[in-house]
């Protein structure tokens, strides 16, 4: 695991289709919403761009953010949760989500509201060998 900037990264042996597939396995089985699902790989090939294999999963549970929103607005910008799942040049796949202690300090919430994303991490860490 490696953490830089507040942002949680996970290396795993799957593609990145493979990884958001597995990921959306779980949370779905857990009754989380899957909002969006984007291929920006894809979209970027739509322009005439080339990218690595990139895809980004945004997720969550309405019960358990509205909460945060209603503690501090801004956290809207970084909800629903994200994940992404991205192969860097030398071909290794990745798993990339915010560290919920990270939003815990940049929207200064209290313990028990974190505990409503804190959830993403052993989600995550199901979805990885």
């Amino acid at each position: 695991m490696n953490t830089t900037n507040g942002i949680i990264s996970q290396p795993n042996p799957y593609s990145v289709p493979e990884t958001i597939d597995r990921l959306v396995a779980i949370l779905q089985a857990k009754g989380i919403t899957i909002f969006a699902r984007i291929d920006q790989q894809a979209e970027a090939e739509k322009v005439g761009l080339n990218l690595c294999p990139t895809q980004l999963l945004l997720f969550g549970n309405p019960q358990a953010g509205t909460p945060l929103m209603v503690a501090a607005p801004t956290i809207a910008l970084d909800l629903p949760l994200k994940a992404l799942a991205w192969e860097a040049a030398d071909g290794k796949v990745w798993l990339s989500y915010n560290d919920p202690n990270y939003l815990k300090q940049r929207f200064s919430l209290s313990d028990d509201l974190v505990k409503n994303i804190a959830v993403i991490t052993p989600l995550i860490d199901r979805s990885l060998p």
